[in-house]
C-alpha cells in the first residue's frame, strides 16, 4: 500500500543520511504517514522529523531537509515539500492518479481487497441473545456491527466464521418455561402466577396463544413439570425462529448456530474445567467451586459451580472459549457484547491466560446502548403493543438499509441516538438517502451512455485533468486504506464516513463536470471515472450490507 511505501522511503532516507554523516546515529522511531487535513499540504505527510528532533538534538526543519536530500521518490509521487516546523509532505503525480481509474476498472468488484489477514482464521461471535424474547434495537446494533465487521475482515484477507451462541440452558431458560406455562394457563382461563423474575412481555401472551392454536389444551392434562418442559421446547423453538427471521430482515446471517448444551453433551465443559484444575486455578470454598482469577491479576475470584452443583454462566463461557481456541483452533476470536457485559471482559481475559493462550487473541467489542427518537421526541415503548420496541418494528418502519447505516454511523463504544424520522426522510439531510442517491445518479448516467451507444471502454484517462476529476480519483483510491483501518481497529464506522465523503465529492464533480457532452473523447474519459466511482461506492455499500439502488 502506498502509505507503507512512503514510510519505507522515509526510513531508508534516514538510515542513508546517518550512514553518510548528515544525521547523528540514533534509533529511528516508528515512521508514520498520514493524510494532512489541509489538501494544500499534499496527499500524504509525515512528522518524523519532529519525533527525531529531541534524540538528534537538531531542529525538525533541519532534519527534514537532510532526509529530503537522501530520499528516493517512488513513481507515484510528483513532489516533496518541507513545511515548518518540519513536516515532510508528499503530492501524488496527476498521471499516476489518472491511471488508477483503469486499475479500479480492471479490479472490478475486488477493488479494495487486501491481503492483511493472509488467511488467518477468525471467529466472530455476535448477537447471541438468550432465546427468551424478541430482538430489540440494541441487539440490532450488535448484529449490524458484527456482520459488517465480518465483511470487512473477509475483504482484508481473513478467513471469517460468523457464529451465534445459543444460551439454551440454565436458570433463565427454566424461568422462561415457567412464565410461558403460566401464560398458557391464563389464556385457557386458569389462574396461574408468573414467577417474580419471569418474563412479563406481551409477546409471551402471543406465544401462548400460538401454542393453544396448534396444540389446544393438551398440556393441562400433563403433570406440571412435563408440561413446562414441553411448552418450553416449543416456545424456545419459536423464539429462535423469530430471531433468525428478524436477523434476515436486517441482512444478517450466521455460519454456525452453536448450542450451549453441546458443551456438556460433548464433555467440552469437563475438559475445560480439568485444564484449569491441573493449572492450579480452581479451588473449593464456601461450598462452591471458584476460579482463582485473582492469581492472574483480577480484583476477585469468580464462582464456577454454585453450591447446588449447577455451573454458572461464567463456567459455560469458559468451556465455550476452550472450544473456540483449543478444539476449533481459531487464531483470533472476536466477541461483540452488550454494555452490561463490560465487567465480564477482564475475567475472560484471565481465563484465556489460564488456558495457556495469549489473551490478546481474544478481542472483545462492547456495544453501547441505542436511544430511539422521533425528532426531538424520545421513544420508549412500542406503538403496536405498548411494550418493548422490537427490532422488527424499527426495520419495518425505516427499512434495513437505513437501520444498518445508522447503526454503523457511530463507534461501538459510543451511545447513539437513532432518529426514526430522519432515517425515513428522502432528502440530502438523510445520509442513507444521500449516499444511495449518488449510486442511483451514476446508474442513470451509465444508462444514458448505453442508450446513446457510447462505448467508453477505450476512453483515455489522460484527459481527466480538471481539479474536480482529480479530487474524485483521490477519494476513490482511499478504499484499500479504509478497509485496512477498519480491519485493524475493528471499527466499521469508518465505512459510512467514507461513503458520505465519497458521495459528497461525486455530487460536487457532477455539478462541475458535464459527463456526457459534445466532446466525445472527454465524455468517454469521464464515463470511465463515473463507472470506477460506481464500483467503489457499490463495494462500500456491499461491505455495510446495504443495497446499491439503480433508481430512486
Amino acid at each position: 500500500m502506498l502509505r507503507e511505501k512512503l514510510a519505507t522511503c522515509l526510513r531508508e532516507a534516514v538510515l542513508e543520511a546517518q550512514q553518510r554523516g548528515s544525521l547523528p546515529s540514533t534509533t529511528p522511531p516508528e515512521v508514520t504517514v498520514e493524510h494532512p487535513q489541509n489538501p494544500e499540504h499534499g496527499d500524504f505527510a509525515s512528522g518524523l522529523s519532529l519525533k527525531l528532533a529531541r534524540a538528534m538534538k537538531m531542529s525538525p526543519l533541519t532534519i527534514a531537509e537532510k532526509v529530503y536530500e537522501h530520499i528516493s521518490l517512488p513513481s507515484e509521487v510528483e513532489k516533496v515539500a518541507i513545511v515548518p516546523p518540519g513536516f515532510i509532505n508528499f503530492t501524488l503525480s496527476p498521471d499516476w492518479l489518472r491511471k488508477q481509474v483503469n486499475s479500479i476498472l480492471d479490479a472490478g468488484e475486488s477493488y479494495g481487497d487486501i491481503d492483511l489477514g493472509k488467511g488467518s482464521r477468525v471467529q466472530l461471535e455476535f448477537v447471541s441473545v438468550n432465546p427468551t424474547g424478541p430482538l430489540h434495537v440494541g441487539h440490532g446494533r450488535g448484529a449490524v456491527l458484527g456482520s459488517t465487521l465480518a465483511a470487512i475482515l473477509a475483504a482484508a484477507g481473513y478467513s471469517v466464521e460468523k457464529e451465534y451462541y445459543l444460551n439454551d440452558m440454565g436458570s433463565q431458560i427454566n424461568t422462561f418455561g415457567h412464565s410461558l406455562y403460566a401464560r398458557y394457563q391464563q389464556c385457557l382461563g386458569r389462574e396461574a402466577d408468573i414467577p417474580l423474575d419471569g418474563y412479563f412481555g406481551n409477546y409471551m401472551i402471543d406465544l401462548a396463544k400460538e401454542i393453544i392454536q396448534k396444540q389446544g389444551d393438551k398440556f393441562l392434562s400433563l403433570p406440571q413439570e412435563e408440561a413446562i418442559s414441553e411448552i418450553n421446547k416449543i416456545g424456545l423453538a419459536k423464539i429462535i425462529q423469530r430471531i433468525k427471521e428478524d436477523l434476515k430482515l436486517l441482512n444478517v446471517d450466521f455460519d454456525i448456530w452453536f448450542s450451549e448444551k453441546n458443551l456438556y453433551r460433548e464433555e467440552q465443559y469437563q475438559r475445560a474445567m480439568a485444564l484449569l484444575q491441573n493449572g492450579g486455578y480452581v479451588a473449593k470454598k464456601e461450598n462452591a467451586v471458584w476460579f482463582e482469577s485473582s492469581a492472574l491479576g483480577e480484583d476477585k475470584d469468580n464462582v464456577l459451580v454454585r453450591s447446588d452443583g449447577t455451573p454458572t454462566y461464567f463456567a459455560s463461557d469458559i468451556a465455550y472459549h476452550y472450544n473456540k481456541f483449543l478444539e476449533r483452533k481459531f487464531n483470533t476470536v472476536i466477541d461483540i457484547w452488550g454494555a452490561d457485559h463490560l465487567g465480564h471482559v477482564p475475567r475472560m481475559k484471565a481465563v484465556i491466560k489460564a488456558l495457556g493462550l495469549n489473551p490478546e487473541r481474544l478481542k472483545v467489542i462492547i456495544c453501547q446502548l441505542v436511544t430511539l427518537r422521533r425528532g426531538e421526541e424520545l421513544v420508549k415503548v412500542s406503538k403496536r403493543s405498548g411494550d418493548i420496541i422490537s427490532l422488527r418494528e424499527v426495520v419495518d418502519e425505516v427499512g434495513p438499509d437505513a437501520c444498518r447505516f445508522f447503526f454503523l454511523s457511530r463507534s461501538a463504544d459510543s451511545q447513539m441516538d437513532f432518529d426514526i424520522e430522519l432515517a425515513k426522510r428522502q432528502s440530502a439531510d438523510n445520509p442513507v438517502y444521500y449516499v444511495q442517491y449518488a449510486h442511483a445518479r451514476i446508474a442513470s448516467i451509465l444508462r444514458l451512455a448505453k442508450q446513446r451507444e457510447i462505448d467508453y471502454s477505450q476512453g483515455e484517462v489522460s484527459l481527466l485533468t480538471t481539479e474536480p476529476e482529480l479530487i474524485l480519483i483521490r477519494r476513490l483510491i482511499l478504499l484499500p486504506e479504509i478497509i485496512e483501518l477498519a480491519a485493524t481497529t475493528l471499527q466499521p464506522h469508518h465505512l459510512p464516513y467514507y461513503a458520505q465523503d465519497l458521495a459528497t465529492v461525486f455530487h460536487s464533480f457532477y455539478k462541475q463536470c458535464r459527463v456526457i457532452s459534445r466532446d466525445e473523447q472527454v465524455s468517454k474519459a469521464r464515463l470511465k471515472l463515473v463507472r470506477a466511482t460506481q464500483l467503489v461506492l457499490a463495494k462500500v455499500l456491499y461491505l455495510m450490507g446495504m443495497t446499491a439502488p439503480e433508481r430512486m
